[in-house]
């Protein structure tokens, strides 16, 4: 694991920490997008744009 997880895994955190409220698909999918970054690029290899992509759809998907 390199030097950029842990930080992009506090960047994630930080993130839904600073949100009081999430307003709209919007917000939740950019939200979603950085957890999503940040769990792939943990959990598979490096994989960030990919779990982007999905945690920025889950997030948008849960809002309606």
């Amino acid at each position: 694991m390199s030097k950029f997880a842990p930080l992009a895994l506090f960047t994630a955190i930080t993130l839904v920490a600073g949100c009081d409220e999430i307003n709209g698909e919007r917000d939740a999918a950019l939200v979603g997008a950085a957890i999503g970054c940040a769990a792939g690029y943990t959990l598979v290899n490096g994989r960030c744009v990919e779990g982007a992509i999905a945690g920025g759809v889950a997030g948008a998907v849960s809002q309606r």
